[in-house]
């Protein structure tokens, strides 16, 4: 694990969405696109657009969007010649959906982390490169809670590690109910 794990700003650990305005936030691929490169560190909003390659406004429009819904803010300014530079930053390493709203609007439901995980790792299947999991078992809902702790520890250990090396890889993992058949009870 790093010494010193990114990103290099101070932010909260967790922060539960609770409006639409948030979950509509992550809901655009470069917004969270965004949000993952300000894992690694603070960055101005022409470093952001350079490294997604896009217009600088089209970057600020977003990155104002994240800003605006609470999933980013300024975590420093420096002065270039007369303009202020400022470096947006993360609020927090992760961010999930809360049981309770508090807008009273109902969240988004057209997003999926997993939809997103299986477009970008296509290509890392067809050349054999993808390792991947799944597995099923029949839990009460408490030891599935417990277990997506022992999970969001393994995320954050994840985030945490240093930004050195040269291929970007994905990280997807999840816990969901399904309707996959059980065998009965042994009489």
């Amino acid at each position: 694990m790093a010494s010193n794990p990114p990103p290099d700003y101070e932010l909260d650990e967790r922060l539960a969405l609770t409006t639409a305005e948030q979950v509509r936030a992550l809901g655009n691929p470069l917004r969270t696109t965004l949000l993952r490169l300000l894992h690694e560190r603070a960055a101005t909003v022409t470093e952001l657009a350079a490294a997604v390659e896009r217009p600088k406004s089209t970057v600020a429009h977003h990155v104002k969007v994240l800003a605006d819904a609470g999933l980013l803010r300024v975590v420093r300014t420096r002065r270039v010649r007369a303009i202020e530079e400022r470096f947006y930053g993360r609020t927090a390493r992760m961010f999930y959906v809360a049981a309770e709203r508090g807008d009273g609007e109902d969240l988004p439901t057209d997003f999926n982390d997993f939809e997103v995980a299986a477009a970008e790792s296509a290509a890392a299947f067809r050349e054999g490169r993808l390792w991947g999991f799944i597995r099923h078992a029949r839990l009460p809902e408490e030891r599935a809670g417990e277990f997506w702790d022992r999970i969001a520890a393994l995320v954050r250990e994840f985030d945490e590690l240093p930004r050195d090396g040269d291929t970007v890889y994905g990280f997807a993992v999840g816990i969901y109910p399904t309707d996959h058949p059980r065998l009965p009870s042994p009489e």
